[in-house]
């Protein structure tokens, strides 16, 4: 049998399967199309408080507290109904501006500094060999058990004596040592799954550790980061309580909300407003690095 021959059955299967899938007899099966519509459903479900928010904080004080905000829907195209008033109240004379600014140097360093310090450390746990390197990881990672309000009197004591209480870096310094334990241990397993092979190579061509560190890990360890600033950048810019013990009277998105409802309830309005200036930069934040999200925590915790 000659090559022409035998290679004409195979190309006969192949046209057949592209024949097959061009009409159209791989399509998803029911079981895959019942799950895709629960899935749907569910997901409109979750956002149905979340429309109902937004399309209240479009809504003059009087209308929202005599009609429901799904009202809207019998005449959207009624431009009479939709105000910007609430977002104008709440931007200026309620001083969520001033606060909005406030939580961005809050929550930009409080990120910023626990990843720089938490790979440094992550990448002497896992290409350095040092005495006691496996007990002292044992005492970082311990430290996620210790509840932070049990650090607040003893930091407040520390920053009294340095006059930090009531400014940025008090506040910063108190989210980066909260953050620091997960950021150190979540960067470490990452670098641990890394090639082996790669760090060889640069100790045969003389790199050193910072030059390894800085040229090969980090650019590796992009999805690791990016995962952990998305933790430590949601938790700092919803913190209420670490703001409001260490800030002492600056007003940031959390602590101005509070008081957008007023002393008996009666402006809720404008918290459907402020909600959502307050969501805009966490959104944003997500998005732009969520492709990284869950490679950065699942990396390291299969071997194999």
């Amino acid at each position: 049998m000659t090559d022409a021959a035998a290679a004409r059955p195979i190309a006969t299967h192949r046209d057949d399967a592209k024949a097959e899938v061009a009409g159209g007899r791989q399509r998803p099966g029911r079981g895959i199309l019942v799950v895709r519509g629960v899935v749907l459903a569910v997901c409109l479900l979750w956002l149905v408080p979340t429309i109902g928010l937004l399309v209240s904080s479009f809504r003059d004080e009087e209308v929202v507290a005599s009609s429901g905000w799904w009202t809207v829907f019998a005449s959207p195209l009624d431009f009479s109904q939709w105000s910007l008033q609430n977002y104008n109240d709440v931007l200026g004379d309620e001083g969520m501006g001033a606060a909005f600014l406030n939580s961005i140097v809050v929550a930009v360093p409080a990120t910023v500094i626990p990843i720089m310090v938490a790979a440094f450390a992550a990448y002497a746990f896992t290409f350095m060999r040092f005495r006691g390197r496996e007990t002292l990881f044992i005492l970082v990672v311990a430290l996620l058990v210790v509840p932070l309000q049990v650090a607040f009197v003893p930091l407040l004591q520390i920053f009294s004596n340095f006059d930090l209480v009531g400014t940025f870096p008090a506040v910063w310094l108190a989210h980066a040592g909260f953050g620091m334990p997960l950021a150190i241990y979540i960067l470490r397993n990452y670098m641990a799954s890394l090639p082996k092979s790669i760090i060889e190579s640069a100790e045969v061509d003389g790199a050193s550790h910072f030059r390894t560190f800085w040229s090969l890990i980090i650019p590796m360890s992009v999805p690791a980061l990016a995962a952990f600033a998305i933790f430590q950048f949601l938790w700092v810019w919803n913190d209420l309580l670490v703001a409001l013990i260490f800030l002492q009277g600056t007003p940031v998105v959390t602590s101005q909300l509070r008081l957008l409802i007023g002393e008996l309830g009666q402006e809720w309005h404008l918290l459907t407003a402020g909600a959502f200036i307050s969501m805009t930069i966490p959104v944003i934040v997500f998005f732009a690095l969520q492709r990284f999200f869950v490679r950065g925590l699942t990396a390291g915790s299969v071997k194999g």
